[in-house]
């Protein structure tokens, strides 16, 4: 297997194995790929407990580290689901925030604390035409909304 140059590496406490197995569970064409645990001696008492869960997203890899509570994750940081459809974002919407909290402009925090904006890419197309008046209509709206709506941005690009 060929690594990627640059691998997101998250700090849970001790819900790395968890959260790996609940992201591979939302995103298609993803799987866990290795778990490693502590060895005997480890700090903490933690010997034989989870250490890292590397798994991949759509191709793309990652490593969960169960490196205790001092760091936790905060909004300077957050991942992009890029959405083609209303279904898909409301399907991500719906996966990712359960038991995490909704937030405003497509943004949310899921059950382990992590950031995501779920993101339709016709919004973003509407944003490159480079009409500043629909631009300002479409972010009016958007900046009403939890979870973005397609056809509600476009009607306010529109201006209908």
């Amino acid at each position: 297997m060929e690594t990627q140059k640059i691998t997101p590496f998250l700090w849970f406490d001790t819900q790395a194995e968890e959260a790996a197995r609940f992201y591979t569970s939302v995103f298609k064409d993803s799987k866990l790929v290795a778990i490693t645990r502590y060895p005997d001696g480890a700090p903490g008492g933690r010997a034989g407990s989870v250490m890292t869960a590397s798994f991949e997203l759509n191709g793309l890899q990652f490593t969960a580290l169960n490196g205790g509570p001092e760091f936790t994750f905060s909004l300077a940081t957050s991942f992009v689901v890029h959405c083609q459809t209303q279904e898909e974002v409301d399907y991500y919407w719906e996966k990712l925030s359960a038991g995490g909290e909704e937030s405003q402009c497509g943004w949310l925090k899921d059950k382990f604390g992590l950031s995501w904006q779920i993101v339709p890419d016709p919004m973003i197309e509407m944003y490159a035409s480079g009409d500043p008046e629909k631009s300002r209509r479409m972010m009016q709206v958007m900046l009403t909304m939890r979870k973005l709506d397609i056809v509600a941005l476009k009607r306010a690009y529109e201006g209908s």
